[in-house]
């Protein structure tokens, strides 16, 4: 069985195109809450840089437990295809 694990520049893209998606959540929420495109504009900013390098660490930390090891923890057995 080939194991497909990503490379770094990949899950650095998905950390980079999922943050744009939130912190423009984060900041439309923040300008809703306080009225304040500076205030909103400045914890936007702090967000994406924050959550940013949780998610990339995150995905890479996932990278490291091998395909199907969760499976076998919890005593799932794999759906096989017909």
């Amino acid at each position: 069985m080939t194991e497909l694990r990503e490379s770094r520049l990949r899950s650095a893209l998905k950390a980079l195109s999922w943050r744009i998606l939130a912190t423009t959540a984060i900041i439309i929420i923040a300008y809703t809450t306080t009225g304040n495109i500076d205030m909103a504009l400045e914890i936007g900013f702090i967000e994406f840089f924050i959550k940013f390098a949780m998610f990339y660490f995150h995905e890479r930390a996932w990278q490291l437990a091998p395909r199907g090891s969760i499976r076998q923890i919890f005593g799932v057995k794999k759906i096989t295809k017909k």
